[in-house]
């Protein structure tokens, strides 16, 4: 495993121990007795909500196929894979079936809960997320506008009627996030409809026909006037709000000047790892969530040189409200 990879493997949402179970679950009747076994689980989705044991530790409503029935039939539910033997399943939900759960937990915001929850509870709650959002958009053909048949566990979607026949397969939207250096500083920026004081790297979308180093260029030229080189891989990271796949870089500026440039940004400007640590100790700057590829970025520039940890710092100065945070 290479060293990119394992660094992906800490990044939250990333699913570890998980068997998707590519070829199983094209089989309905493996499914259907999946559906039915007693040992396997079934998670509730809902306008981007997950259903949560809320407490100091929340975790996921687990329900059995005997717990499941009392609020919802199964035949829409969304096969996600087998961890240590036992099949999970999430089942997406409208708003007015929130109230029939009130009994099993609360529905909570996923990026909120997200930091309290267990790595691997996280990941597949994001992975749950994402799916049962893909499936919500796309109930019916794209190409003919009949109505979607769910095929493979849900992981495809076949139009029903026979003279179209088009399968619809999930898509996930590349974007890249990078943290820029310029000698011992890096670029941080805040966009105006973020919570005061966030500030972060910067990031967006890769367009069609693009290269993601390409992308990486234009987005940071576009938004901070920055031109860069020496673009480096990081890691990966799911982020399904709605449904994207960050992929983290880092990159060298030419010189420090910045020039905003498509209104995206209301503020860019380069810290230094005192100038940082003062300034989150201050409370002048809130940094991303740790629980996005954006805050790993950031840490790990701040860790490399010094004995001080980023994590201590905003640990023992961050005022963890999650309406806050942001990637």
């Amino acid at each position: 495993m290479t060293e990119n990879s394992e660094k992906s493997l800490n990044n939250t949402f990333v699913a570890k121990g998980l068997e998707r179970e590519h070829n199983r679950r094209k089989d309905p009747d493996w499914l259907a007795r999946k559906l039915n076994d007693p040992e396997t689980f079934f998670m509730p989705i809902g306008q981007s909500k997950v259903l949560v044991v809320d407490g100091e530790a929340p975790a996921p409503v687990l329900l059995n196929p005997k717990e499941f029935a009392r609020y919802k039939q199964t035949d829409s539910a969304i096969f996600l894979g087998e961890r240590k033997g036992r099949a999970y399943f999430a089942v997406a939900l409208d708003k007015n079936e929130f109230g029939a759960f009130e009994g099993a937990g609360q529905f909570r915001d996923l990026r909120a809960v997200a930091p309290l929850l267990s790595r691997d509870d996280g990941a597949i709650l994001a992975y749950a997320q994402a799916l049962t959002y893909w499936h919500s958009r796309n109930r019916f053909c794209g190409a003919c506008g009949a109505k979607n048949e769910i095929r493979e566990g849900g992981h495809s979607l076949a139009c029903a009627n026979p003279r179209c026949g088009a399968a619809h397969f999930p898509r996930t939207d590349p974007a890249i996030i990078v943290l820029i250096r310029c000698g011992e500083k890096c670029l941080l920026a805040r966009q105006q409809t973020w919570a005061q004081g966030i500030y972060s790297v910067l990031a967006g979308f890769v367009e069609p026909g693009e290269s993601i180093e390409a992308a990486v260029a234009r987005e940071i030229f576009e938004e901070a006037g920055v031109r860069v080189g020496n673009i480096r891989y990081h890691s990966s990271q799911p982020w399904p709000f709605p449904c994207s796949l960050m992929l983290g870089f880092t990159a060298d500026a030419e010189d420090d000047r910045i020039t905003l440039g498509d209104s995206e940004l209301e503020d860019a400007r380069w810290f230094g790892r005192r100038e940082l640590q003062e300034a989150v100790e201050k409370r002048a700057v809130k940094l991303p969530t740790p629980v996005s590829i954006s805050y790993r970025l950031i840490e790990d520039w701040f860790d490399a040189e010094g004995a001080t940890r980023l994590r201590d710092i905003w640990g023992r100065h961050a005022r963890f409200d999650k309406k806050d945070w942001r990637s």
